[in-house]
Parts: structure tokens; sequence; C-alpha cells
């Protein structure tokens, strides 16, 4: 979760920063991925708003840290059967990608949107195609980066 959240402070987004690290069933590293705009998309020319029109919010352009994670990893074999640590409870398009790879698993640190209807529908992706997910309780407190 570590390596999720160091991740995470690669993103430039200004409000909600996110990172993901798959590792593998020999617990291997795999994948890495952040929140941002698509390769060749510019920081500084896409909006990171995240309240108006759609067109000039940073929904429609950006990549989730999962989506990244999964096009990173290394040996697209190994996802099956991998697990997902994320730093923020996926999305219902994070789910659905996630299923569709093999991975099995997802531990979380924080589902601040658990009543959202794109988390709600997640959760119901995931139970249906039998992925576990939990969320993950630091012991110790201080070592984690903040989320919120």
């Amino acid at each position: 979760m570590a390596i999720a959240q160091l991740s995470a402070l690669r993103s430039k987004d200004p409000n909600t920063q996110v990172g993901a690290c798959i590792v593998n069933t020999s617990k291997r590293i795999i994948g890495i991925g952040y929140n941002g705009f698509p390769i060749g998309c510019s920081d500084d020319e896409l909006p990171w708003d995240r309240e108006g029109d759609f067109l000039e919010t940073k929904y429609p352009y950006v990549c989730h840290a999962e989506m990244n994670a999964i096009t990173n990893a290394s040996n697209k074999p190994e996802l099956d059967g991998a697990t997902m640590y994320v730093s923020l409870y996926p999305c219902n398009e994070c789910a659905k990608l996630i299923v569709q790879v093999g991975i099995t698993e997802v531990v979380y640190l924080s589902d601040k949107y658990h009543d959202d209807d794109v988390f709600i529908a997640a959760r119901r992706i995931f139970d249906m195609a039998g992925v576990t997910y939990r969320q993950l309780v630091p012991v110790h407190r201080d070592i984690i980066l903040k989320l919120e």
C-alpha cells in the first residue's frame, strides 16, 4: 500500500491523488499507476476542475490509477490472480477492468465515496465476479500518507 500511496504523489490532480500497485501471486510488484491524463495530453492544457460543464472538468480525460497500473503491468499474464492495492476504492469503470484482467483481490485505504452510485455498482460487480475486497486499516497510521 505504501507503494500505491507513493505513486499517488506523482498525480497532478489538485483534489484527489490516487495510486495503485499490483502484486502477482508471488507477491512481486508487476504494475504501478496514478491518476492523470493520457500520454501526450498536457497537464496544463486540460482542466482539473471537478464541477462545471462536463467537457471543462477532468472527468472525460483522466485515466484512473487502476487503469494505469493495469496498462503498465510488466507481464500481463501475471495479472490473473493478482492483488491490487489502491488508495481509493475503485469506481465501476475500474471494477470492470479489474475483473476483465483477472485480478482477484482489491485492498483499499479510503472508501470516502462509498454511497455514490458508481461505487455501489463497483461493489456489485466485484461481488458477482468473485473479486474480494477489503479495507486496509494500517497499524502504523503515521507511515501511510494522508488521503483527504
